[in-house]
């Protein structure tokens, strides 16, 4: 099935605002350049009204952060039945979730950096600041604090030390109740996007695999890690695409970011982050996201790029996903 009148859903109320808004602005373009009719659609009260009432035939979710990547949207057009981009509800839950997705990825063998969890709640009423001694001693120094939801490296802050770490909890519980305490991995901050195959490729099939693009390598120039300002500042990276990487290392981080989107039950679209670590060589995946940027900064672009497909081209093959679930 083909769609001609297509609903771009961005904006929203999340802190990535300002990126989704810029995400779709470049999906109309690319859309109407397709041909489409194209309804562009500031995700508000007035949201599924207004889906109702235009009717399309199709909903291009270019909506990053809470509401658009949480499966809330997702349910909601389920329930409406208008067709939509990416990843079903179940699937977004598990990937914005970054604490049920380390756990899950755990479970499956996946190699994640090691981490625990801490629910600001938990501090009040079950004295969990008194095992903050022993998750230092049992993740060792740097750490990562990070809000488990929430995209954009938005709240990630870094602790070097013991008297550190109050101050970077209290940053990243400015973001979300629960927060991540992670060990800090040193070393290349690496990109891999995964694509449904392209449904209009000879001898494609609703079972044909997914398939991983070519690594972005993401070199911060000035912040010491690839943070707000670095990924969507022009000028602020260096983006390195396909990145220079050993082969083994290209198909293992290829191989992992595949695992990964089947694991947390991806559709369409999505994007795996990993470290390369600088001091053993492995791999550690991070997160997934399942809304991609689609700025002029973004890694998922370039990635396309890369393996030869258009943005223009991108943008159709992430709008077909729409009718291959």
């Amino acid at each position: 099935m083909t769609a001609g009148r297509v609903a771009v859903l961005k904006g929203g109320r999340s802190l990535e605002r300002n990126v989704s808004l810029r995400s779709g602005a470049h999906v109309q373009e690319a859309l109407q350049r397709l041909g489409h009719e194209v309804l562009a659609l500031d995700a508000g009260p007035e949201l599924i009204p207004e889906l109702l009432a235009a009717k399309p035939d199709a909903a291009f979710i270019a909506l990053h952060g809470r509401d658009g990547e949480d499966g809330t949207v997702q349910g909601l057009l389920e329930a409406v039945g208008t067709p939509y981009t990416g990843s079903g509800p179940a699937s977004c839950m598990r990937c914005t979730d970054k604490l049920l997705a380390k756990h899950l990825m755990r479970e499956a063998g996946v190699p994640t950096p090691h981490f625990h969890s801490l629910r600001e709640a938990s501090i009040k009423q079950l004295g969990a600041a008194a095992a903050i001694a022993d998750i230092e001693r049992g993740l060792g120094f740097p750490l990562v604090v990070k809000p488990a939801v929430g995209g954009s490296a938005l709240g990630v802050k870094f602790a070097r030390t013991s008297d550190e770490l109050p101050g970077a909890l209290v940053g990243a519980f400015s973001y979300d109740g629960t927060v991540l305490i992670e060990r800090y991995v040193k070393g290349r901050d690496l990109a891999v996007s995964v694509l449904d195959a392209d449904p209009g490729a000879q001898g494609a099939t609703a079972a044909t695999a997914a398939v991983a693009l070519p690594i972005v390598e993401a070199v911060p120039r000035e912040e010491e890690f690839y943070d707000y300002e670095s990924r969507y500042e022009i000028g602020m990276t260096t983006f390195v695409c396909p990145a220079e990487l050993p082969s083994a290392t290209t198909a293992r981080a290829q191989e992992l970011a595949l695992s990964v989107y089947e694991l947390l039950g991806c559709h369409g679209v999505a994007r795996v982050d990993l470290m390369l670590d600088q001091d053993s060589g492995e791999l550690w995946v991070l997160e997934t996201n399942v809304v991609p940027g689609l700025t002029e900064t973004s890694l998922l672009p370039q990635a396309a790029d890369a393996a030869g497909i258009g943005f223009d081209d991108l943008v159709e093959r992430v709008l077909q996903s729409a009718f291959t679930r």
